[in-house]
């Protein structure tokens, strides 16, 4: 399996008797995961191909897998997530990001000075969230994905530039304010949105 691999799913429980399970999609349609042909775990050992999809509610659906005709193959899968290489989807449309591409880039101050490394993107349901994760190992850093959190981002050049909100930025450094919470509103929604796996816009 190539190292540049996108999550798209997960399976949850099994569902009834004959094989069914439930699966949470994580694709920006998600619907779209059922039209992906082969679908992989996380080894790459392991491939899956979804023949039948009934939707439950928003991304959860209840799936049928080839080749999985009992209760107990299903359950079997519990929790096992689902992956596709990075080559089978599309390119992502313009200020739209795959979550391999923002996470590992670099977060700098306009300044130059850099602050940490992006380790995770986060949406707790109020906007898009750039977790960072400074050089010295210390507390992350959570700032919004908006254009005037974020100006700037360069992935062929492995950076970001980070603009941080008044209620974050202290006097010498940036620091994360003691009571910020992902549901803070934001200056400025991105016009481009990060999209939960495969990709993400602003």
């Amino acid at each position: 399996m190539p190292q540049e691999r996108i999550l798209v799913g997960q399976f949850g429980a099994a569902h009834g008797v004959k094989g069914e399970l439930r699966l949470k999609s994580y694709t920006q349609d998600p619907a779209a995961i059922g039209r992906y042909g082969q679908l992989y775990d996380a080894s790459g050992a392991r491939q899956f191909e979804i023949v039948a999809l009934r939707p439950v509610k928003d991304d959860l659906f209840v799936a049928r897998i080839k080749g999985i005709a009992t209760r107990e193959a299903a359950a079997a899968l519990t929790n096992t997530a689902l992956y596709l290489p990075r080559a089978a989807l599309p390119a992502a449309e313009e200020e739209e990001f795959y979550h391999v591409d923002l996470i590992g880039l670099a977060a700098r101050l306009e300044s130059g000075e850099e602050i940490g490394t992006i380790s995770e993107i986060l949406n707790f349901g109020g906007g898009d969230i750039l977790e960072i994760a400074p050089p010295d190992g210390g507390e992350t850093l959570l700032v919004p994905f908006t254009k005037a959190a974020v100006p700037i981002i360069d992935v062929a050049q492995g950076h970001v530039t980070v603009v941080p909100p008044a209620e974050v930025e202290a006097a010498s450094s940036f620091e994360t304010a003691p009571d910020q919470s992902p549901g803070t509103p934001q200056d400025e929604d991105r016009d481009e949105t990060v999209v939960p796996s495969p990709h993400v816009a602003r």
